[in-house]
């Protein structure tokens, strides 16, 4: 793994920690509209992972449930994975002439 996609791994993760304490409808419709922006960005940049896709409907699933802390904390994974997506893209398009053989 890249110094920089491991670097962007563990920020995610950072930060998506502190958020797993709120368990409420408003904390799961803020933290699954944040997955679902990042998630479309990835998009953009024709990088999305089916693994985002899953676990946003697996989110919504839970959140049917009325199981609000594993939607919450699906939701997480999911905007976790959409934005290490992007860094993988990020990196692919910044350093992909080194993998060309000349």
């Amino acid at each position: 793994m890249k110094p920089a996609l491991f670097l962007a791994a563990f920020a995610t993760l950072a930060v998506a920690m502190p958020r797993a304490l709120a368990t409420d409808a408003d904390g799961f419709a803020a933290t699954y509209a944040a997955a679902q922006t990042a998630e479309r960005q990835a998009g953009a940049l024709h990088h999305q992972w089916t693994t985002t896709e899953a676990d946003l409907k697996a989110a919504q699933a839970a959140a049917a449930r009325h199981d609000n802390a594993a939607a919450i904390r699906l939701a997480q994974e999911a905007a976790a994975l959409a934005r290490l997506s992007i860094a993988q893209a990020q990196d692919q398009d910044a350093h992909w002439r080194d993998a060309v053989v000349q």
